[in-house]
């Protein structure tokens, strides 16, 4: 039988009860659960907190060719093995990445914690294209988020070029990813990537098109994604 594994932040009690860290990994986790069930209902479905990966007292999960690894948060111990294991290190370096898209790229980067971004390009990544959606931007509420935000035209291509250049560069397997910017006047400021659909991504449960979730699903299970757009079926 097939297993999906959800890794998610949260809290783990003594007593070894779980509790999602935020409302937000909560939207997380039942749209994603949702997206599972609804495309492939035998599929055996498991959420895991990344906290007791970190616990030396905890028998790491069984995986199998049959595992598929779905995570809703960076903080992956470098132990756990699984397909997309290089690319959640990759992107936790944050620095690191921002140093290569201003020295390669020639982009402008956050610098520590100013200019942090508060715009988010969604990317499909399949195993034989990219596919860009809709922008997403913070709403009027804190952890609240809205989708589409409009975009000049001409910084676009530009954006585009910036996600494909570092996609490549880290040879980044098929998933959902978000990268995250921000705008200084007419200029681009690349601030991270996220290799997994993060909170902002909960502003497409109330878009008209696919929820990012979904396509996050259908990414990791290599199956047909035609647009961000449109329908992910």
């Amino acid at each position: 039988m097939r297993k999906a594994l959800i890794i998610v932040n949260a809290e783990v009690k003594a007593e070894g009860t779980t509790y999602l860290a935020s409302p937000a990994t909560e939207k997380m986790v039942m749209a994603l659960e949702t997206a599972i069930y609804a495309d492939s209902p035998s599929t055996q479905v498991e959420v895991i907190a990344a906290a007791t990966l970190w616990s030396r007292n905890v028998q790491p999960p069984k995986g199998d060719t049959n595992t598929i690894y779905c995570p809703l948060t960076i903080e992956i111990p470098t132990w756990l093995s699984f397909p997309e294991q290089k690319i959640y290190q990759d992107c936790k370096d944050i620095k690191k990445c921002r140093q290569w898209v201003e020295n390669t790229l020639g982009y402008k980067t956050s610098i520590g914690d100013s200019w942090l971004g508060d715009l988010w390009l969604p990317i499909a990544v399949t195993p034989a294209e990219f596919i860009y959606g809709e922008i997403i931007g913070e709403g009027a509420f804190p952890n609240s988020y809205e989708q589409p935000i409009t975009l000049n035209q001409s910084l676009r291509r530009p954006l585009y070029e910036l996600a494909e250049g570092l996609l490549k560069s880290l040879d980044a397997p098929p998933s959902l990813y978000l990268l995250q910017f921000r705008l200084k006047g007419q200029q681009i400021v690349f601030d991270r990537l996220w290799p997994f659909p993060a909170a902002p991504a909960i502003a497409s449960l109330n878009y008209p098109y696919p929820n990012l979730f979904a396509c996050y699903w259908h990414c990791l299970t290599h199956q047909p994604l035609p647009s961000l757009t449109g329908s992910c079926s």
